[in-house]
């Protein structure tokens, strides 16, 4: 079995419960936590996609960092999303972060304006690198929301700048451009983390260091067992635990708004609202009759599959 970096198994991208002010539901939010630790996830991502960070006001994305940090108390690691629409806008993300205690920054390249080339988010990381000393980064791929996929040579690239950048949380869903990152750093202290869910766990299979998938905390056990099982490499089992991984990410695709399918999932664990923050879809009631039905049918699939294994 592969040595574990310290980010690895299953990292939730944590959404951010919020009130009907779209304030940070701070004690909802720390129940969530709480629940997400007891149930063996193994670090948390605060201020992601699945976060809505971009959409939170900056004090509000300060605040879930700041009450990750506090709740967590290094129990289990965690990164914060410091990515923003500039070099100096991250950098300052950065600083502000490490003034709440985070020690690991994950850092998508920069969006909205005009891609020009890869080496920008090159020059982007260098810069980061040389103006911050924040411990650790992570290299955050996520063409969908960037504009930009990274290829593998460019997150290769970053990854030997410093030793500092620690990993790679992909989202491209580009299956052999993971692969080619990950023997790229092979026998080397750098984590490779999958953002594509479908088929993280054959990725798992192949020696890449954990996965970052929206429905964690909806179902932390079996996640957990699920990367437990292709850490072992055991493929038959690991093909079984695949299969319920996805049908459980059909769940996303139940409402115009994956996140708030995500929200209503997790919600039915009774320790969050369902809420999104405006002006996005949420979702209607015929939306969470479904996803309420493949929530229950999920973990029935889990307990027969458990017990079939045993």
């Amino acid at each position: 079995m592969k040595k574990e970096t310290k980010f690895h198994g299953v990292i939730p991208p944590i959404i951010t419960p919020v009130d009907q002010y779209e304030n940070v539901d701070e004690e909802g939010y720390r129940a969530l936590l709480e629940y997400c630790i007891k149930g063996g996830l193994h670090g948390i991502l605060v201020a992601g996609t699945n976060g809505e960070t971009m959409a939170l006001t900056q004090k509000e994305r300060d605040n879930a960092i700041r009450i990750t940090i506090d709740q967590v108390k290094g129990r289990i690691p965690v990164m914060a999303g410091c990515m923003d629409t500039s070099t100096r806008r991250v950098i300052e993300n950065i600083k502000r972060a490490q003034d709440l205690g985070v020690t690991t920054a994950a850092v998508t390249s920069v969006f909205y304006d005009r891609h020009t080339s890869q080496d920008e988010t090159v020059r982007h990381f260098e810069r980061i690198l040389e103006q911050t000393d924040i411990p650790e980064l992570i290299i955050y791929n996520i063409p969908p929301f960037t504009g930009l996929k990274l290829t593998a040579d460019t997150i290769i690239k970053i990854g030997n700048l410093d030793e500092r950048v620690v990993g790679v949380k992909d989202s491209s869903g580009d299956y052999t451009s993971f692969i080619q990152v990950m023997q790229a750093f092979e026998g080397k202290d750098f984590a490779t983390l999958s953002g594509a869910t479908a088929q993280a766990l054959t990725e798992v299979l192949l020696g890449a260091s954990g996965f970052i998938p929206a429905l964690a905390p909806c179902f932390p056990e079996m996640f957990v067992t699920a990367f437990n099982t292709a850490r072992s490499g055991d493929i038959e089992k690991t093909l079984k635990y695949n299969n319920l991984v996805r049908e459980s990410s059909k769940i996303l695709a139940m409402s115009k708004n994956g996140t708030a399918a995500a929200k209503y999932a997790i919600s039915l664990r009774g320790m969050t609202d369902k809420r999104v923050i405006w002006p996005q879809d949420y979702t209607l009631p015929v939306d969470e009759e479904k996803i309420a039905a493949k929530v229950k049918e999920v973990d029935a699939m889990f307990e027969e599959l458990k017990s079939s294994l045993a």
